[in-house]
């Protein structure tokens, strides 16, 4: 079967994946996951969703033979082309990366004369290899990235465009794609999107991307309780996972009542044991009846008593233990609810007035072709646009006094900000995380106070020593939404720089339901237009180079 995507003619094959009883951990700790079965069935593309350290990104790893697991493992039926998330500092050059290097060399000594066995077994009768990868880049619009660069000198949604452009040099059969849209822009991903709704491959996708998860199939959610399946796409997930929750706390309601009923019942019966074992003594005081009758007696009710309060005592505790069962599946992340207070400043108010700006990193080359004219007003909730390098981070450093601007005024009224990037550097310092608590505790809390918000925003006491560095993208934001309630700062602006990127699913439903509730000022630099449009935007800016 063939797909053909903007002139290039890809070839699959027929294919599956079947992961057996696997099971993973990293040396000297406890099982990251157990057991996990599952299959992929020919063509079918899927998604893995999870929490932050679920182990969603070592489950791909493990499918695409870069770790091994501990017990169990994976089926392919070819090998697969895997798309990392993090790719960091990289020693190698683009060529290496794409699995081309060799072919090239041969086909550069080939051109130069060569008729050595060795070069044309490399290049193994490739000779159109250096025109498709040329082309694949092109298609990602990276066509000035040369085939011989180093990848350290790439951005990082280069780097993600270089291994993309292996799906169309190589075809393959089995992709593995671990938050492949996180540092491309709405062009590149539409391109994405596009490869994925034509491809005859089998895809499985870990991302938090929901226009990108509702081009899947099937959807698997990864937890510490294994692996479930739903058959539909990230939408139809939302509405099973709402049901099994109303379900969930509907046999918790239930459940607690039994244990109410359990422990009225067991009173109950104690109370009863202790009249008649009153009374028994009232008439054992009376005389009357022979001492051994009203002694067997006694011990008759002893030991009643002791067999039913056994009884109760046993329902009591399956009951508690079925409960605390119920309890431990219910997500602790749908619960947190962050509210910030209204903001002090009136609606309309003119916070920034930006008049003929630009900028320039380097001498003679201004950022934007014309310059920038820009109002925001108190309550606006402004989407800046543009594509990668389009100087969108830059455009809100000016509007703030980070920096400069080359040309033009900026005028600004006094009011208060923060922002928030996707790697959320105001959390990623050496402290632990009841030292950044206690470092925004500018209300003068009393210590069981700030503890007691560490443990509202999911930071149990077992997390208080640890290092923030350690935290991953969604602890990091909920860290820093607890710092900002510990410090009662409801801030007049939010800008948010592309705040969803390292973020799981349940940790950007917090952030949206939190920015959406939120009332003062917003200025978002998002790729994510789900995202963008949930938190409800009033108005666009477009910034082109």
């Amino acid at each position: 079967m063939s797909a053909a995507t903007s002139g290039f003619t890809i070839n699959y094959f027929i294919m599956g994946i079947i992961v057996s009883d696997l099971s993973f951990r990293y040396s000297n700790q406890d099982f990251l996951f157990s057991h996990i079965n599952f299959s992929v069935e020919e063509a079918e593309k899927i998604s893995i969703l999870g929490h932050n350290g679920a182990g969603k990104s070592t489950l791909l790893r493990l499918m695409a033979g870069i770790l091994q697991p501990a017990e169990g493992g994976v089926v392919c039926s070819s090998k697969p082309y895997y798309v990392p998330q993090h790719t960091g500092v990289l020693s190698q050059n683009v060529d290496e990366v794409l699995c081309v290097s060799e072919k090239l060399r041969a086909l550069d000594a080939i051109g130069k004369g060569s008729v050595l066995q060795a070069d044309y077994d490399a290049l193994a009768d490739d000779w159109d290899v250096e025109e498709r990868c040329k082309s694949a880049l092109a298609y990602w619009g990276i066509s000035h990235v040369p085939l011989n660069s180093s990848m350290n000198d790439l951005s990082g949604g280069e780097k993600t465009k270089v291994y993309l452009a292996g799906l169309l040099i190589h075809a393959p059969e089995i992709i593995l794609l671990d938050e492949p849209t996180n540092h491309l822009d709405q062009t590149s991903r539409a391109l994405l999107y596009r490869y994925i709704e034509q491809s005859r491959a089998t895809i499985v996708a870990v991302s938090h991307d929901v226009a990108l998860l509702n081009l899947l199939n099937t959807t698997c959610e990864l937890s510490e309780f294994g692996i479930k399946l739903y058959g539909g796409n990230y939408d139809f997930y939302r509405e099973q996972k709402e049901l099994q929750d109303n379900a969930l706390s509907e046999n918790i309601r239930d459940e607690e009542k039994a244990l109410r009923l359990a422990r009225k019942k067991a009173q109950e019966v104690r109370q009863r044991q202790e009249r008649r074992a009153s009374q028994g003594e009232k008439n054992k005081a009376k005389g009357g009846a022979p001492p051994i009758l009203l002694n067997a007696k006694a011990g008759s009710a002893e030991n009643t008593a002791a067999k039913l309060k056994d009884k109760h005592a046993k329902i009591i505790d399956e009951s508690q233990k079925k409960l605390s069962d119920l309890r431990q599946q219910q997500s602790a992340m749908r619960s947190l609810k962050v509210d910030f207070d209204n903001t002090s400043l009136h609606a309309g108010k003119l916070l920034v007035e930006a008049s003929q700006i630009n900028f320039a990193y380097h001498a003679n080359e201004r950022l934007w072709p014309e310059p920038v004219d820009f109002k925001l007003y108190s309550s606006d909730r402004i989407h800046i646009l543009g594509s990668n390098g389009a100087g969108k981070t830059t455009f809100t450093n000016l509007l703030t006094g980070v920096l400069a601007p080359l040309c033009g005024e900026v005028r600004r009224a006094d009011f208060s900000w923060i922002y928030l990037d996707q790697n959320y550097t105001r959390v990623d310092v050496s402290d632990t995380v009841v030292q950044l608590a206690e470092r925004y505790n500018t209300q003068a809390l009393a210590e069981h106070e700030i503890k007691i918000r560490l443990n509202r925003f999911l930071f149990p006491p077992d997390t208080w020593d640890k290092s923030c560095r350690a935290l991953s993208g969604g602890e990091k934001m909920r860290l820093y939404l607890c710092c900002l309630m510990i410090s009662t700062q409801t801030p007049d602006l939010i800008i948010l720089d592309e705040p969803t990127n390292n973020l799981d699913i349940a940790s950007l439903d917090i952030l949206t339901q939190t920015i959406k509730n939120y009332r003062g000022s917003l200025l978002v630099i998002s790729h994510d237009r789900h995202f963008v449009s949930e938190v409800g935007v009033s108005g666009e800016v477009e910034l082109k180079r």
